[in-house]
C-alpha cells in the first residue's frame, strides 16, 4: 500500500520560511518523478515543483525563485523549501508520486500553508 503523508505546514507571516516534507512509503521515490502541487480555495489545482527521476528540477512560476525541492533517496522523503512566502502561496500542499514507466500516480491528503500577518 503507497502512502505519502506530508508535514510542515502552519501558519507564517509574509516574507517567512517553511519547510514541507513528503514522506513515502510502499514506493521508492528515487524510481519515480516526485512533486509538489497546490490547491487553494476555489481554485484548480497548480504545479509547485517537480523533480524527475534523473533529477531534473522544474517550478511552477509563480514560485520559481522562492521554492526548492529535494529528494532524500536514503530516507526515502522529498522536501520543498519554502522562502519569501507570499500570502498568495496560502494553498494546501499535495505530494505526488508518478510512475513515468506504468503511469501510476499517488497523492498524499496535503497540508494546509496559511501566509497571513
Amino acid at each position: 500500500q503507497v502512502q505519502l503523508v506530508e508535514s510542515g505546514g502552519g501558519l507564517v507571516q509574509p516574507g517567512g520560511s517553511l519547510r514541507l516534507s513528503c514522506a513515502a512509503s510502499g514506493i521508492i521515490v528515487r524510481l519515480y518523478a516526485m512533486g509538489w502541487y497546490r490547491q487553494a480555495p476555489g481554485k484548480q489545482r497548480e504545479l509547485v515543483a517537480v523533480i524527475s527521476r534523473s533529477n531534473r528540477i522544474n517550478y511552477g512560476d509563480s514560485v520559481s525563485g522562492r521554492f526548492t525541492i529535494s529528494r532524500d533517496n536514503a530516507k526515502n522523503m522529498v522536501y520543498l523549501q519554502m522562502n519569501s512566502l507570499k500570502p498568495e502561496d496560502t494553498a494546501v500542499y499535495h505530494c505526488n508520486a508518478v510512475d513515468t514507466i506504468t503511469s501510476a500516480n499517488y497523492w498524499g491528503q496535503g497540508t494546509q500553508v496559511t501566509v497571513s500577518s
